[in-house]
Protein backbone atom coordinates (compact mmCIF):
# COMPACT_ATOMS: atom_id res chain seq x y z
CA UNK A 1 0.00 0.00 0.00
CA UNK A 2 1.05 3.61 -0.48
CA UNK A 3 0.00 6.86 1.67
CA UNK A 4 -2.43 7.43 -0.94
CA UNK A 5 -4.21 3.83 0.04
CA UNK A 6 -2.98 3.94 3.98
CA UNK A 7 -6.87 3.36 5.42
CA UNK A 8 -8.94 6.11 7.14
CA UNK A 9 -10.07 4.64 10.54
CA UNK A 10 -13.65 4.04 11.99
CA UNK A 11 -13.92 3.77 15.74
CA UNK A 12 -16.86 1.40 15.97
CA UNK A 13 -16.05 0.53 19.90
CA UNK A 14 -14.60 1.45 22.84
CA UNK A 15 -12.06 0.23 25.49
CA UNK A 16 -13.46 -1.01 28.47
CA UNK A 17 -13.14 -0.05 31.52
CA UNK A 18 -10.78 -2.78 33.07
CA UNK A 19 -9.27 -1.06 36.43
CA UNK A 20 -11.75 -3.17 38.46
CA UNK A 21 -9.38 -6.05 37.69
CA UNK A 22 -6.15 -4.61 38.39
CA UNK A 23 -5.54 -6.59 41.79
CA UNK A 24 -6.74 -9.79 40.07
CA UNK A 25 -5.81 -12.68 42.41
CA UNK A 26 -2.50 -14.67 41.16
CA UNK A 27 -0.26 -11.71 42.75
CA UNK A 28 0.48 -10.53 39.33
CA UNK A 29 -1.87 -7.37 38.47
CA UNK A 30 -4.87 -7.46 36.13
CA UNK A 31 -4.43 -11.43 35.88
CA UNK A 32 -6.63 -13.92 37.55
CA UNK A 33 -7.12 -17.55 38.20
CA UNK A 34 -10.49 -19.46 38.88
CA UNK A 35 -10.29 -22.86 40.06
CA UNK A 36 -13.35 -25.07 39.60
CA UNK A 37 -11.98 -27.51 42.21
CA UNK A 38 -12.94 -30.45 39.25
CA UNK A 39 -10.37 -31.90 37.49
CA UNK A 40 -10.20 -30.56 33.88
CA UNK A 41 -7.66 -28.06 31.78
CA UNK A 42 -6.32 -25.30 32.98
CA UNK A 43 -6.78 -22.66 29.76
CA UNK A 44 -5.99 -18.98 29.86
CA UNK A 45 -7.85 -16.13 27.75
CA UNK A 46 -5.03 -13.05 26.98
CA UNK A 47 -6.52 -9.94 25.69
CA UNK A 48 -3.99 -6.58 24.65
CA UNK A 49 -1.31 -8.40 23.88
CA UNK A 50 -1.13 -5.07 21.90
CA UNK A 51 -2.65 -1.95 23.35
CA UNK A 52 -4.74 -0.94 20.59
CA UNK A 53 -6.11 -4.20 20.16
CA UNK A 54 -9.81 -3.55 21.82
CA UNK A 55 -11.54 -6.91 21.17
CA UNK A 56 -10.01 -8.87 23.39
CA UNK A 57 -10.57 -6.99 26.49
CA UNK A 58 -14.09 -6.25 25.52
CA UNK A 59 -14.49 -10.39 25.15
CA UNK A 60 -12.35 -10.99 29.05
CA UNK A 61 -14.71 -7.64 30.17
CA UNK A 62 -17.88 -9.71 29.02
CA UNK A 63 -16.46 -13.23 31.11
CA UNK A 64 -15.82 -11.03 33.77
CA UNK A 65 -19.17 -8.53 33.77
CA UNK A 66 -21.33 -12.52 33.36
CA UNK A 67 -19.47 -13.84 36.33
CA UNK A 68 -18.47 -16.85 34.39
CA UNK A 69 -16.42 -19.24 36.23
CA UNK A 70 -15.21 -23.01 34.63
CA UNK A 71 -17.23 -25.58 35.73
CA UNK A 72 -14.03 -28.02 35.38
CA UNK A 73 -10.37 -27.21 35.44
CA UNK A 74 -9.21 -23.72 36.18
CA UNK A 75 -9.38 -20.24 33.67
CA UNK A 76 -7.00 -17.48 33.70
CA UNK A 77 -7.76 -14.38 32.46
CA UNK A 78 -5.51 -11.96 31.30
CA UNK A 79 -4.68 -8.41 30.33
CA UNK A 80 -1.19 -8.01 28.52
CA UNK A 81 0.44 -4.95 27.65
CA UNK A 82 -1.70 -2.92 30.26
CA UNK A 83 0.51 0.64 29.76
CA UNK A 84 0.38 0.22 25.93
CA UNK A 85 -3.57 -0.43 26.37
CA UNK A 86 -3.92 2.64 28.93
CA UNK A 87 -2.47 4.75 26.32
CA UNK A 88 -4.97 4.17 23.96
CA UNK A 89 -6.24 7.06 21.99
CA UNK A 90 -8.82 7.01 19.72
CA UNK A 91 -7.44 10.07 17.55
CA UNK A 92 -4.55 8.23 17.25
CA UNK A 93 -5.45 4.60 17.14
CA UNK A 94 -2.10 2.66 15.27
CA UNK A 95 0.08 4.51 17.81
CA UNK A 96 -0.61 2.45 20.74
CA UNK A 97 0.33 -0.66 19.59
CA UNK A 98 3.23 -1.05 21.76
CA UNK A 99 5.64 1.51 23.99
CA UNK A 100 9.22 0.02 23.74
CA UNK A 101 8.69 -2.63 21.74
CA UNK A 102 6.36 -5.36 20.28
CA UNK A 103 5.23 -7.47 23.54
CA UNK A 104 4.20 -11.08 21.14
CA UNK A 105 8.14 -11.04 19.86
CA UNK A 106 9.67 -11.53 23.43
CA UNK A 107 8.80 -14.69 23.76
CA UNK A 108 11.72 -17.16 24.04
CA UNK A 109 14.06 -18.14 26.77
CA UNK A 110 16.76 -16.57 25.56
CA UNK A 111 15.04 -13.04 25.00
CA UNK A 112 12.98 -13.62 28.22
CA UNK A 113 16.14 -14.59 30.24
CA UNK A 114 18.55 -12.37 28.58
CA UNK A 115 20.28 -8.55 29.63
CA UNK A 116 17.80 -6.22 27.78
CA UNK A 117 15.06 -4.15 29.27
CA UNK A 118 11.80 -3.21 28.02
CA UNK A 119 8.17 -1.97 28.97
CA UNK A 120 7.05 -5.10 27.07
CA UNK A 121 10.17 -7.39 28.62
CA UNK A 122 9.05 -6.02 32.06
CA UNK A 123 5.92 -7.36 31.85
CA UNK A 124 6.44 -10.50 29.70
CA UNK A 125 8.92 -11.18 32.07
CA UNK A 126 5.78 -11.13 35.54
CA UNK A 127 3.09 -13.15 33.44
CA UNK A 128 5.65 -15.70 32.24
CA UNK A 129 4.92 -17.90 35.21
CA UNK A 130 1.54 -18.25 34.73
CA UNK A 131 2.01 -18.34 30.74
CA UNK A 132 3.96 -21.34 31.59
CA UNK A 133 1.49 -23.01 34.11
CA UNK A 134 -1.86 -23.19 31.46
CA UNK A 135 -2.49 -26.10 29.48
CA UNK A 136 -4.45 -24.15 26.50
CA UNK A 137 -3.50 -20.42 25.94
CA UNK A 138 -6.33 -18.74 23.76
CA UNK A 139 -5.15 -15.21 22.51
CA UNK A 140 -7.09 -12.60 21.29
CA UNK A 141 -6.03 -9.66 18.08
CA UNK A 142 -6.86 -8.28 16.12
CA UNK A 143 -5.36 -6.55 12.59
CA UNK A 144 -4.66 -3.43 11.26
CA UNK A 145 -6.40 -4.09 7.59
CA UNK A 146 -8.51 -6.95 7.13
CA UNK A 147 -11.63 -8.64 5.15
CA UNK A 148 -11.17 -11.67 6.85
CA UNK A 149 -10.75 -12.89 10.12
CA UNK A 150 -8.36 -15.32 10.88
CA UNK A 151 -7.30 -18.38 13.17
CA UNK A 152 -3.38 -18.43 14.10
CA UNK A 153 -2.44 -21.92 14.95
CA UNK A 154 1.03 -22.33 14.41
CA UNK A 155 3.21 -25.10 12.70
CA UNK A 156 2.01 -27.98 14.65
CA UNK A 157 -0.88 -30.28 13.82
CA UNK A 158 -1.81 -30.12 17.24
CA UNK A 159 -2.64 -26.57 16.54
CA UNK A 160 -4.61 -26.88 13.63
CA UNK A 161 -6.77 -29.93 15.52
CA UNK A 162 -7.38 -27.30 18.64
CA UNK A 163 -8.74 -24.79 15.79
CA UNK A 164 -10.65 -27.47 14.72
CA UNK A 165 -12.44 -27.65 17.85
CA UNK A 166 -13.27 -24.12 17.98
CA UNK A 167 -14.88 -24.24 14.59
CA UNK A 168 -14.50 -20.48 13.73
CA UNK A 169 -13.29 -18.24 11.85
CA UNK A 170 -13.17 -19.87 8.28
CA UNK A 171 -10.07 -19.10 7.61
CA UNK A 172 -6.86 -21.33 9.75
CA UNK A 173 -3.52 -19.88 9.08
CA UNK A 174 -0.43 -22.87 9.93
CA UNK A 175 2.37 -20.90 10.20
CA UNK A 176 5.52 -20.17 12.01
CA UNK A 177 5.49 -16.58 12.58
CA UNK A 178 7.98 -13.72 12.31
CA UNK A 179 11.21 -13.37 11.74
CA UNK A 180 11.75 -10.39 14.05
CA UNK A 181 10.78 -12.16 17.38
CA UNK A 182 8.87 -15.10 18.88
CA UNK A 183 4.32 -14.98 19.83
CA UNK A 184 3.79 -15.83 22.90
CA UNK A 185 1.45 -18.72 21.17
CA UNK A 186 4.79 -20.58 20.00
CA UNK A 187 6.82 -19.98 23.73
CA UNK A 188 7.80 -23.26 24.74
CA UNK A 189 5.60 -26.50 25.16
CA UNK A 190 3.26 -24.60 23.13
CA UNK A 191 5.21 -25.41 20.52
CA UNK A 192 6.89 -28.68 21.46
CA UNK A 193 5.25 -31.13 19.62
CA UNK A 194 5.36 -34.06 21.87
CA UNK A 195 3.96 -31.47 24.77
CA UNK A 196 -0.28 -31.68 24.94
CA UNK A 197 -0.38 -28.14 25.92
CA UNK A 198 -1.70 -25.95 23.07
CA UNK A 199 -2.01 -22.62 21.70
CA UNK A 200 -4.05 -20.67 19.39
CA UNK A 201 -3.95 -16.65 18.18
CA UNK A 202 -7.52 -15.64 16.68
CA UNK A 203 -7.57 -12.01 14.66
CA UNK A 204 -10.84 -11.24 14.98
CA UNK A 205 -10.78 -8.73 11.74
CA UNK A 206 -10.35 -5.39 11.11
CA UNK A 207 -9.05 -3.11 14.63
CA UNK A 208 -11.92 -1.22 16.24
CA UNK A 209 -14.72 -2.51 14.02
CA UNK A 210 -17.83 -3.86 15.80
CA UNK A 211 -17.81 -7.09 14.52
CA UNK A 212 -14.30 -7.88 15.67
CA UNK A 213 -15.77 -7.65 19.34
CA UNK A 214 -18.66 -9.67 18.25
CA UNK A 215 -16.62 -12.33 17.35
CA UNK A 216 -13.98 -11.92 19.73
CA UNK A 217 -16.83 -12.65 22.71
CA UNK A 218 -18.33 -15.40 20.63
CA UNK A 219 -14.78 -17.25 20.42
CA UNK A 220 -14.55 -17.36 24.20
CA UNK A 221 -17.84 -18.80 24.69
CA UNK A 222 -17.16 -21.52 22.04
CA UNK A 223 -14.08 -22.04 23.41
CA UNK A 224 -15.01 -23.11 26.77
CA UNK A 225 -17.86 -24.63 25.68
CA UNK A 226 -15.68 -26.80 23.63
CA UNK A 227 -13.96 -27.94 27.03
CA UNK A 228 -16.82 -28.09 29.08
CA UNK A 229 -16.28 -25.20 31.35
CA UNK A 230 -19.43 -23.37 30.75
CA UNK A 231 -23.12 -24.12 31.15
CA UNK A 232 -25.21 -24.90 27.85
CA UNK A 233 -26.90 -21.21 28.68
CA UNK A 234 -23.95 -19.53 28.28
CA UNK A 235 -22.97 -21.25 25.27
CA UNK A 236 -25.75 -20.96 23.58
CA UNK A 237 -26.73 -17.26 24.57
CA UNK A 238 -23.37 -15.40 24.05
CA UNK A 239 -21.54 -18.17 21.87
CA UNK A 240 -21.70 -18.72 17.79
CA UNK A 241 -24.59 -19.73 16.02
CA UNK A 242 -24.61 -22.25 13.40
CA UNK A 243 -24.53 -19.81 10.98
CA UNK A 244 -21.18 -18.19 12.61
CA UNK A 245 -19.32 -21.96 11.83
CA UNK A 246 -18.51 -21.52 7.91
CA UNK A 247 -16.23 -24.53 6.46
CA UNK A 248 -13.16 -24.30 7.61
CA UNK A 249 -10.01 -23.38 5.27
CA UNK A 250 -6.67 -24.06 6.29
CA UNK A 251 -3.83 -22.00 4.51
CA UNK A 252 -0.19 -23.24 5.33
CA UNK A 253 2.34 -20.18 5.05
CA UNK A 254 5.72 -20.79 3.64
CA UNK A 255 7.47 -17.98 4.37
CA UNK A 256 7.05 -14.10 4.49
CA UNK A 257 8.82 -11.35 2.58
CA UNK A 258 11.21 -9.74 4.19
CA UNK A 259 11.76 -5.97 3.19
CA UNK A 260 15.21 -4.68 1.92
CA UNK A 261 14.91 -1.11 1.93
CA UNK A 262 12.73 1.67 3.59
CA UNK A 263 10.70 2.53 0.61
CA UNK A 264 8.45 -0.69 -0.27
CA UNK A 265 5.37 -0.12 -2.50
CA UNK A 266 2.48 -2.67 -3.68
CA UNK A 267 1.53 -2.80 -7.27
CA UNK A 268 -1.98 -2.84 -5.80
CA UNK A 269 -3.52 -2.75 -3.00
CA UNK A 270 -3.87 -6.15 -0.55
CA UNK A 271 -6.14 -6.71 2.20
CA UNK A 272 -5.44 -9.85 3.24
CA UNK A 273 -6.94 -13.72 1.81
CA UNK A 274 -6.49 -12.68 -1.97
CA UNK A 275 -5.36 -15.64 -4.27
CA UNK A 276 -2.92 -14.78 -6.82
CA UNK A 277 -3.76 -17.34 -9.47
CA UNK A 278 0.16 -16.96 -11.42
CA UNK A 279 3.56 -17.74 -10.16
CA UNK A 280 6.03 -14.48 -11.08
CA UNK A 281 2.98 -12.30 -10.91
CA UNK A 282 4.57 -9.20 -9.20
CA UNK A 283 2.91 -7.50 -6.44
CA UNK A 284 5.38 -4.62 -5.54
CA UNK A 285 8.60 -2.85 -5.42
CA UNK A 286 11.05 -3.16 -2.87
CA UNK A 287 13.22 -0.01 -4.07
CA UNK A 288 13.70 -0.56 -7.43
CA UNK A 289 13.45 -4.31 -7.03
CA UNK A 290 10.15 -6.03 -8.21
CA UNK A 291 8.77 -8.74 -5.77
CA UNK A 292 6.70 -11.56 -7.16
CA UNK A 293 4.42 -14.68 -6.21
CA UNK A 294 6.50 -17.97 -5.31
CA UNK A 295 3.75 -20.02 -7.00
CA UNK A 296 0.81 -20.79 -8.38
CA UNK A 297 -2.55 -19.84 -6.23
CA UNK A 298 -0.43 -17.75 -3.67
CA UNK A 299 -2.93 -16.71 -0.36
CA UNK A 300 -1.63 -13.24 0.66
CA UNK A 301 -1.69 -13.72 4.03
CA UNK A 302 -1.75 -10.68 6.38
CA UNK A 303 -0.32 -7.92 3.92
CA UNK A 304 1.18 -5.19 5.62
CA UNK A 305 1.44 -1.11 4.98
CA UNK A 306 3.85 1.60 5.64
CA UNK A 307 6.79 -1.12 6.10
CA UNK A 308 10.00 -0.60 6.77
CA UNK A 309 13.69 -2.35 6.28
CA UNK A 310 13.80 -5.71 8.37
CA UNK A 311 9.91 -6.12 8.40
CA UNK A 312 7.52 -8.36 6.48
CA UNK A 313 5.05 -7.13 4.08
CA UNK A 314 3.00 -10.06 3.26
CA UNK A 315 3.32 -13.97 3.98
CA UNK A 316 2.59 -16.08 1.40
CA UNK A 317 0.14 -19.23 1.78
CA UNK A 318 -1.13 -22.19 0.17
CA UNK A 319 -4.71 -23.66 0.88
CA UNK A 320 -4.73 -27.36 1.85
CA UNK A 321 -7.13 -29.81 3.06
Amino acid sequence: MTEETTPVFDIEIQAPDISPYKQGNTGVDYISTFDSGVDGPHVMISAVVHGNELCGAIAVDHLFKQNVRPLKGKLTLAFMNIAAFESFNPNDPTKSRFVDEDFNRVWTAETLDGPRDSVELRRARAVRPIVEQVDYLFDIHSMLTSKDPLMMAGPLSKGRDYARKIALPKYVISDAGHNNGTRMRDYGDFINPESSKNALLIECGTHWEKSAADLAIKSVYQLLGEFGMISDDFASRFGPTAADKEEQVFVEVSGPYTVQTDDFKYVVPYFGMEVVEKAGTVYGHDGETPVATPYDNCVMVMPSFDIKKGQSSVRYGRIVT
